[in-house]
């Protein structure tokens, strides 16, 4: 058993502990509506961009001038996984829950014969994927010095891709990141930005068949510009889910913390003043020995 210097020792440590827990949940609580209240007012502007590129590109299936970020190269052979998590830790499993189902599915593009390459967005996400992956990580994106993510952000991470694609580095791109459910809940999320065309499963449930448009010039040319603003705005829009998934997981986080060392000095203190009571009858028996013996 642990004597009593060493108990009070360890109670301080606990609740200094505490105190950061308790600092950081706060802080997390006060971020989080923030970045739920910018979740909330880009997801319909993300979502109705995508009806729109989904119904124009319905419009050019089986056009062999459609652009390629639409309809991609014909290939399917190189992959490339952008991986998007946070700078920071201390946030429960969020990171490793979207580096998980990264690395799951660059395994099994992996034994299909496929070769794979990541971007990875945020620090916490370059290390968990460098243990396995790190000789295939092409690019790092590092943010942690801005303070507010925003849409310069998000492009410069879409440009880096388009740059790429239009290297013929890659056949399929891929996006992971966390969707922003509650504080409790934050879902692991794969979306395939390029091709982003008909063929794309995210968006085939946008379409909808009674839309009709003019153009003005053609759709060809509308796509053009429009599908790398498109690209933007999904990866803008997952940084934006990430960092609200962020601060709702840390918010939990934090306060589990909090409690758990709570319920630790409750207990600490408990067997403090039994380990005092114990020392102060041990010491009350030898003066009345010792009396006695006089």
């Amino acid at each position: 058993m642990a004597n009593l210097k060493e108990l009070r020792n360890r109670i301080s440590s606990v609740t200094s502990t505490q105190k950061i827990t308790r600092a950081m949940q706060m802080v997390a609580a006060s971020k989080l509506k923030k970045a739920q209240d910018a979740v909330e007012s880009t997801r319909p502007y993300s979502d109705k961009l995508s009806t729109v590129v989904g119904n124009l590109s319905k419009e050019m299936e089986g056009d062999d001038n459609a652009p390629k970020l639409l309809v991609g190269n014909g290939n399917s052979d190189r992959y490339l996984l952008v991986v998007a998590t946070s700078e920071r830790g201390l946030c429960g499993g969020f990171n490793s829950s979207i580096t998980r189902l990264a690395a799951q599915s660059a395994r099994k593009l992996i034994q299909e014969g496929k070769e794979v390459k990541f971007i990875c967005v945020g620090k916490k996400g370059k290390a968990a994927l460098s243990r396995e992956f790190g000789k295939d990580i092409i690019e790092f994106f590092d943010f942690s010095e801005v303070r507010n993510l925003g849409f310069p952000q998000g492009d410069s991470i879409a440009q880096k891709v388009i740059s790429l694609f239009d290297k013929n580095s890659f056949d399929v791109c891929k996006l992971y990141y966390s969707r922003f459910e509650s504080v409790l809940t934050q879902i692991p999320t794969e979306q395939v930005i390029i091709p982003y065309g008909f063929k794309n499963e995210e968006i085939k449930d946008t379409i909808a068949q009674e839309a009709c448009y003019e153009y003005e010039p053609d759709e060809i040319d509308i796509l053009k510009d429009l599908l790398p603003k498109n690209l933007s705005i999904q990866v803008f829009r997952a940084l934006l889910e990430n960092f609200a998934s962020e601060q709702g997981a840390r918010l939990s986080a934090m306060d589990n913390a909090t409690r758990n060392a709570g319920e630790m000095i409750d207990k600490l203190k408990v067997t403090y003043n039994r380990s005092r009571q114990a020392t102060i009858t041990s010491e009350l028996i030898e003066i009345i020995s010792g009396a006695e013996a006089l």
